[in-house]
């Protein structure tokens, strides 16, 4: 079945491309992994990651203004918490993506060559 009408698909939220650049780091990949996890001060992560804290300031501080952790003071400590419905948003736009590609490749939608 050949088709020539674009089909509305459901973009990637407009941060999005931004978003997954900053989850596409290993080391900040690694970091959102263990504050899925449990929330953790910049200690815990240098000794998780074995990062130097320098270095997993800066990738903190990046995944801070992306909008993916959130920080919380105590003390002289500084703690990071996830913030799932970044991410939540981000797997929803995948799934829309993902679920108009099935239904293109069932009905073998594609748009004709001028």
């Amino acid at each position: 079945m050949m088709m020539s009408a674009k089909t509305e698909v459901t973009p990637v939220p407009p941060d999005g491309a931004e978003l997954i650049r900053v989850l596409a780091d290993p080391l900040r990949f690694e970091v959102v992994t263990l504050l899925a996890r449990e929330t953790l001060c910049t200690t815990h992560l240098v000794e998780e990651t074995g990062a130097r804290q320098t270095n997993l300031s800066n990738h903190l501080r990046v995944l801070r203004e992306a909008g993916v952790v959130d920080t919380e003071p105590c003390g002289r400590f500084t703690y990071y918490r996830l913030r799932p419905e970044v991410l939540t948003s981000l797997a929803g736009a995948f799934a829309e993506l993902a679920e108009t590609a099935r239904e293109t490749a069932a009905t073998d939608r594609k748009r004709p060559c001028p």
